[in-house]
């Protein structure tokens, strides 16, 4: 029995942790990642996102698709998905509210928005990092 339980729990914490990864061309956040990006003067697009945010899985797809799309590839543009939960992070970027997208170009901060899931306001953001 504590065998069949102790399988059914590493099914489970690998499953949530699938689920946890962003999608590609997403990438998870990390302090490395992101100072490199930032040393390489690359735009780059932080995502504030909560699994639970109706709103962020609203603009999940759109960012995904924007991320993967050649204008914005061409450029190496790179999208960084911020856990909500990582309130360190959060104050580090002056982000309070989920579902929140911050563009940089480099070090710059260019535009931020918080709660829109028009495709064409978040176009005109990821355009700003370039």
């Amino acid at each position: 029995m504590r065998s069949v339980l102790s399988v059914l729990v590493l099914i489970l914490a690998s499953t949530s942790l699938a689920a946890a990864a962003p999608p590609p061309p997403l990438v998870e956040y990390s302090k490395p990642a992101f100072a490199a990006a930032q040393a390489e003067n690359r735009p780059i697009v932080v995502f504030v996102h909560a699994s639970w945010c109706v709103t962020c899985r609203k603009q999940q797809p759109i960012v995904q698709e924007l991320a993967s799309d050649g204008a914005f590839k061409g450029q190496k543009l790179v999208v960084f998905v911020v856990d909500y939960a990582d309130k360190a992070t959060l104050k580090e970027l002056n982000v309070t509210e989920r579902s929140t997208l911050v563009a940089f170009h480099g070090k710059t901060e260019r535009r931020r928005s918080s709660f829109s899931t028009d495709p064409g306001e978040i176009r005109a953001l990821f355009s700003s990092a370039l």
